[in-house]
């Protein structure tokens, strides 16, 4: 599929619920205040772009292409992140809210989740080696044969991880939020 390119657009408080976002491939682009809830955005393609309090709820990502993809203080509720193209996938995350969105089998290594809120969000059979979860909330999330080598939990809560049912070599946790990973074991600690 041969795509029009568009480099160092910037968009600003656009509603692409209605106008949907062209499909392109975007480079070195910004979108700050966009609204894409319900959207379809598709077989497009962003490298090196921004995303500043947009709002993806719902949002149809299926072979999108996200490398070297910032989103900063944006709604993501629902997001299947996992019919997304996978070829050099990379995005970071900063004051995100994530419910109910799904990494389902992805490679996610070297990501990183700076306070975000994360409920019920699928992580099972994923590749998160190298991941940082800092100051996340992880209510309700589900970790099921996942790959948390190195990753780093250490002001991660609310979470629970069945060290049996993953692989959590040399991840750190905290003294604080270690009991999340004892839950899976139906044992008391008092």
């Amino acid at each position: 599929m041969n795509q029009h390119s568009v480099e160092n657009k910037h968009f600003k408080n656009e509603n692409f619920t209605k106008n949907i976002l062209p499909k392109a491939e975007y480079l070195d682009c910004s979108f700050a205040n966009c609204n894409f809830e319900n959207s379809d955005i598709s077989n497009n393609i962003f490298l090196e772009c921004e995303f500043v309090e947009c709002n993806f709820s719902n949002v149809n990502v299926t072979n999108t292409t996200f490398n070297e993809v910032e989103f900063y203080n944006c709604k993501l509720v629902g997001v299947l992140f996992q019919n997304c193209n996978d070829f050099l996938l990379g995005f970071n995350f900063k004051d995100c809210m994530l419910n109910l969105s799904s990494f389902y089998k992805l490679k996610i290594s070297a990501t990183k989740f700076l306070n975000c809120k994360m409920h019920n969000v699928e992580f099972s059979e994923s590749v998160a080696k190298n991941t940082s979860f800092l100051d996340c909330d992880l209510k309700g999330s589900t970790f099921r044969n996942t790959n948390l080598e190195n990753a780093d939990f250490l002001t991660a809560y609310n979470f629970v991880i069945d060290p049996s049912d993953n692989q959590i070599k040399n991840a750190v946790f905290s003294k604080e939020n270690c009991l999340g990973l004892l839950i899976a074991f139906n044992i008391r600690i008092k």
